[in-house]
């Protein structure tokens, strides 16, 4: 005769072998590399060493790695008093990874992009990204919201996938 606990126990065992295995998550190591990942971004902004920069992304082609952005609401709204038409995620051929760094390289005024509160998620060859951020053009705050980054590792190192972030600026809600 089997007790219930036995019998739960005896299933359990058996379906053991069926649970998936479990890939390792952030090792120190692949965390480290996407660290300095995002910190090469940060300066290649700010020393607009377009090289590096470009270095950081899977491809060199604007059509190969996401890059999009969403207004926040009230943004948006007040946007729409000039554009009727704006949307809250309208992909802008024009707005990409490229674009970013031509804009900072060709003015002689500084560019940076602060990051905050920065979570790793990793397996090992894939990873996603996310923290807050705030853009800074000549010393000033110009924008700040939330980013998120998906990378893969290759051959040649940690690679930016993809990028989407939130935009939030003076037309925002105070503390957004």
């Amino acid at each position: 005769m089997h007790t219930p606990g036995t019998v739960l126990t005896s299933l359990a065992l058996c379906l053991l072998p069926c649970l998936p295995a479990c890939a390792e998550q952030n090792t120190p190591a692949d965390v480290e590399a996407i660290e300095q990942v995002i910190e090469s971004f940060r300066t290649s902004l700010i020393n607009k060493d377009k090289p590096t920069y470009m270095s950081l992304f899977f491809s060199d082609r604007p059509g190969d790695i996401g890059w999009q952005f969403v207004s926040e609401d009230r943004r948006l709204a007040d946007i729409r008093r000039v554009k009727p038409d704006a949307i809250k995620a309208r992909k802008i051929p024009s707005n990409n990874f490229i674009s970013l760094i031509d804009e900072a390289v060709a003015t002689a005024e500084p560019r940076e992009e602060k990051f905050f509160n920065a979570k790793i998620d990793t397996d090992g060859d894939v990873a996603s990204v996310s923290f807050d951020y705030s853009f800074h053009a000549n010393g000033v705050k110009a924008n700040w919201g939330r980013e998120m980054w998906q990378l893969v590792r290759t051959e040649r190192g940690w690679k930016i996938f993809s990028v989407i972030y939130s935009i939030r600026d003076k037309r925002s809600p105070a503390g957004s």
